[in-house]
């Protein structure tokens, strides 16, 4: 999918004030850790997470997704009568329905045929939300799109605890699919997109390449969706190596296509920034693909993997840090599971990111 017309311009981020440490989870975890003759430590060794953070009880994603979108809107100093759809792309919800879209709408005081809806694709919710948009303002159907997401890692990482230290079935073959589950963080993020006639930025979106690899979509599988908020203990099986593996191979074609989507080579690609899983799904990545880590900006070690609003927060993060400048090309590379691949390219120009909890 490739954009004549479409402006990333602005971004907004919340994140929670509960830092809950690596070494805190394994000191948790110590009767599973006896039980299985497990080392301490091991755990930041292998995944370079040193801390995730928790929202406080209580908390809907609808509560965060507001306040993230308020933030964008506030960031890009736009009309948000202008905006014509309103996409809510995480996996975490306030309800089964009605669509926690329809909340934030309400809170966001937006117009009443601007189109609103869920959409959840694991951990590249907003990146299809985003696509979505692009395609709708690209028509020239609506002049700006505001894509948010909102996800809480708490009832995920606390429950998988609780299975460890009680369920003697888990053995240390069997713990391996665990692993994921507990460099889960929570993060909340916002994307507004805009025409180019309307732009403020000139911060050019190029293009979206996507690639389903759905043959492995049992490699990492949640439980039943039957309730959600408090009442939620959701666990999560996750064959991290082969995923791992599988996930790296459909980033590989889907690049090639990225580039030719582009009309970049690599070396057109000033900076990039990935979905944040780890330091081993990093690297290899980053190998794999042909561009350098000194290129790639980072949130994992402090904020684990925030699901959908990970590649977001990292980008509105790296912006806040000076990581791109006028001109620089920038390559949005996500892949969850699925396998699901979805890359972005754009050409940064002028950074308006906003948040109400700066790091």
């Amino acid at each position: 999918m490739r954009y004549t017309n479409v402006a990333i311009e602005s971004l907004g981020y919340t994140l929670p004030t509960e830092v809950v440490t690596t070494a805190e989870l394994e000191q948790r975890l110590e009767p599973a850790y006896q039980r299985m003759r497990l080392p301490e430590g091991r755990l930041e060794l292998m995944t370079g997470i040193a801390e995730r953070r928790f929202w406080d009880r209580g908390i809907l994603p609808g509560d965060k997704s507001i306040e993230s979108g308020q933030q964008a809107i506030l960031a890009a100093d736009i009309d948000p009568q202008k905006i014509g759809m309103l996409i809510h792309g995480s996996v975490c919800r306030d309800h089964l329905e009605p669509a926690t879209a329809c909340r934030v709408h309400d809170a966001l005081g937006l117009r009443r045929d601007c189109m609103i809806y869920d959409l959840s694709n694991a951990c590249l919710g907003q990146l299809n939300g985003i696509a979505l948009a692009a395609n709708a303002i690209e028509l020239g159907q609506i002049e700006a799109a505001l894509i948010v997401g909102t996800e809480d890692s708490r009832h995920l990482v606390e429950n998988t605890i609780r299975s460890l230290n009680e369920d003697q079935s888990w053995t240390r073959k069997t713990v391996k699919m665990a692993v994921a589950s507990l460099t889960i963080g929570s993060a909340s993020s916002a994307i507004l997109l805009t025409s180019r006639e309307i732009s403020q930025t000139g911060n050019v979106l190029h293009a979206v390449t996507a690639q389903a690899n759905t043959q492995f979509h049992d490699l990492c599988q949640s439980g039943k969706d039957e309730a959600v908020a408090d009442e939620m203990r959701p666990l999560m099986n996750t064959d991290s190596e082969r995923l791992m593996s599988e996930g790296i191979q459909t980033g590989i074609s889907t690049f090639e296509e990225f580039l030719k989507d582009t009309g970049w080579s690599r070396g057109d690609i000033h900076r990039s920034v990935c979905h944040q899983v780890g330091a081993a799904h990093r690297r290899l990545m980053l190998e794999s693909l042909g561009l350098p880590e000194e290129n790639d900006f980072t949130t994992f070690q402090w904020l684990g993997n925030t699901g959908s609003a990970a590649l977001p927060v990292t980008l509105a993060v790296g912006l806040q840090q000076g990581m791109a400048t006028p001109g620089s090309q920038i390559g949005l590379l996500g892949i969850g599971s699925g396998i699901n691949c979805l890359m972005v390219g754009t050409t940064w120009q002028e950074t308006r990111v906003s948040t109400g909890t700066p790091r």
